[in-house]
């Protein structure tokens, strides 16, 4: 199961909350996929998909769920000490961990050969890491979401990128639609 496989997944379950995407390909994946004014894609921020979705949450109360992968959250580390030391119970950091760049290639990352990045965020403190197939992504959200615990899941899929055009609604549309949805 690849990324957009997870996405077209999980897209009736996240259609309701507030959705940062990661750059890039995921983000053109999810936007082609189901888009809404509820998701925030990241159009060239690598690595802050986890952090804005953190602010977010601590700044309301609304569940928060940020969609990253595993080549992102290497380039931002201190973004899981950051997660652990600011629970938002209303927050969910999904990594989806291909085990590589997707967007600039595929070429593989530290956590396709020995890094475990659920071992990483359990290292910094965050108390409720779980690890799931690409397949059962969708009930181990659900449980997350039904929770009310601040949890990071760690998603284990294949590599590989879905075909899609490139977003080409204006960054400031996406700011000021996503703004709204978060004040609705």
């Amino acid at each position: 199961m690849i990324r957009s496989e997870i996405l077209k997944e999980i897209a009736p379950i996240i259609r309701d909350h507030l959705v940062v995407c990661n750059i890039g390909i995921p983000s053109q994946e999810l936007h082609a996929i189901d888009d809404q004014p509820t998701n925030f894609y990241m159009l060239g921020t690598m690595g802050l998909a986890s952090s804005i979705g953190l602010g977010l949450a601590l700044a309301q109360p609304k569940p928060v769920i940020a969609i990253d992968g595993d080549g992102s959250v290497l380039t931002n580390l201190g973004t899981l000490p950051t997660i652990a030391n600011n629970v938002a119970d209303n927050y969910i950091l999904m990594i989806i961990d291909n085990g590589s760049y997707g967007s600039t290639g595929d070429q593989p990352t530290y956590a396709g050969k020995k890094t475990r990045l659920e071992k990483v965020a359990e290292a910094c403190g965050c108390e409720n890491v779980v690890t799931c197939r690409g397949e059962d992504t969708g009930k181990v959200l659900q449980a997350a979401l039904a929770s009310g615990k601040m949890t990071v899941i760690v998603v284990k899929c294949d590599s590989g990128n879905a075909r899609h055009p490139v977003i080409t609604m204006d960054p400031v549309v996406i700011r000021d639609r996503f703004m709204k949805a978060v004040q609705a």
